[in-house]
């Protein structure tokens, strides 16, 4: 493994509820930021962290990786990316 690209995506969203699978323009917008970073061409991996199911399901669809599901103590709203 080379470049990794992490994107994190926690279910409980509070302003907007599951904001990371919500369709825009036909797909999730967590399909976007995982494309995006395919696109790029500058990682060997691209994974997903994330403490939900769905996400991690659609996460995979995509084309990402979520080797382990993130605990609830790492998935507040004070987490930070180091957390992740």
């Amino acid at each position: 493994m080379k470049d990794v690209a992490i994107i994190p995506a926690r279910g409980g969203s509070k302003r907007i509820p599951r904001k990371n699978i919500k369709d825009f323009l036909g797909r999730p917008i967590l399909a976007y930021a995982i494309e995006a970073a395919q696109r790029s061409g500058l990682f060997s991996h691209i994974l997903v962290s994330t403490d939900d199911e769905e996400i991690a399901a659609i996460a995979e669809r995509y084309g990402a990786s979520v080797p382990f599901m993130r605990s609830l103590s790492n998935s507040d709203d004070y987490s930070t990316l180091i957390d992740v």
